[in-house]
């Protein structure tokens, strides 16, 4: 094991940013954790703010920054573009951004896009965790990322042969906050992976997705007749959206799929998932972005003729 940092890794996204100073064999040294997204940091600019968190950590002026996520985007740092899909996920790191005039060497990876007039879809930062993912479980053909906006990925070896995204994370803050449900799913405490309605709501989404927009207000219908509590109706409410999102994405039973995720929303989908029949493999979502971070900054070096820092 080595304790001589040879790489800063970021992934930068629209609410919050990661930092980790890694060894060369990919020994995690320090790490910086903040809310300062990219929606968060348009006054300061992001060089600025990545500065900080290095100087916090005492970070050498000659070591390298990769970087993945929003702030690649239109909108961030120096937009990085899309590899279109089908697209090897093994090849993002050749085709990163050199960010110009900056105070040390730093590079921004590109996103994928799905280049579809019925369907476009793109991804920002999931394709590093994907390529981390893909090194823990080679062979895997399908991938679950759940976050505020799910992925669901189709691959055929280190390929991405296509991928949709699905906004239940946004879905569920929306409806449970600012819509007719707030007064039956008020609050914001956690919903657990075991919970009975949370199951069942999940099996109902999935059987009956046809059914959702109805199902949704009966959750409030059931508080009014039947006096269901706010952690009740919570559970379901996540449970029938995830429940759809999981007849979206085709989700069958005896199929394995790859969970990229950490901490509840593992719990969460993992409980989910298991619910369909489907047999999960789980694939800790920071540890995949860390070794694809580090796995695409060994290809860039390796493309423009660059070392890495010892």
């Amino acid at each position: 094991m080595s304790f001589s940092p040879a790489l800063v890794a970021v992934d930068w996204g629209t609410s919050s940013f990661r930092l980790w100073l890694m060894s060369r064999d990919g020994t995690v040294l320090a790490e910086q954790r903040s809310d300062e997204g990219m929606s968060e940091i348009a006054a300061r600019g992001f060089e600025t703010v990545l500065e900080h968190h290095l100087s916090c950590l005492s970070v050498p002026a000659n070591l390298p920054v990769v970087i993945c996520g929003m702030a690649g985007s239109r909108q961030g740092w120096v937009e990085a573009g899309y590899l279109d899909t089908p697209a090897d996920v093994t090849t993002i790191g050749a085709r990163a951004t050199l960010v110009p005039d900056a105070a040390r060497q730093v590079i921004i990876l590109p996103g994928l896009a799905v280049r579809s007039e019925s369907e476009p879809d793109v991804m920002r930062g999931e394709e590093t965790q994907l390529l981390g993912a893909h090194l823990e479980m080679p062979g895997g053909a399908r991938y679950c990322m759940p976050g505020t906006h799910s992925k669901w990925v189709s691959m055929q070896g280190a390929t991405v042969a296509g991928f949709e995204t699905f906004m239940t994370g946004e879905l569920f803050s929306t409806l449970s906050a600012r819509t007719i449900l707030v007064h039956s799913t008020g609050g914001d405490g956690p919903v657990e992976a075991n919970d009975p309605a949370f199951l069942t709501g999940v099996r109902d989404g999935w059987a009956r997705p046809a059914k959702t927009t109805h199902q949704l207000f009966s959750i409030r219908a059931g508080q009014l007749l039947y006096d269901h509590d706010t952690d009740e109706s919570r559970a379901r409410l996540s449970g029938l959206l995830i429940g759809a999102e999981f007849a979206g994405a085709g989700v069958h039973g005896d199929e394995q799929i790859g969970l990229v995720a950490s901490g509840a929303l593992q719990r969460l989908y993992h409980a989910a998932l298991t619910a369909c029949g489907a047999k999960v493999r789980d694939i800790d979502a920071d540890v995949a972005v860390r070794r694809g971070l580090m796995e695409a900054w060994q290809r860039y070096s390796n493309t423009s003729g660059e070392l890495t820092q010892s």
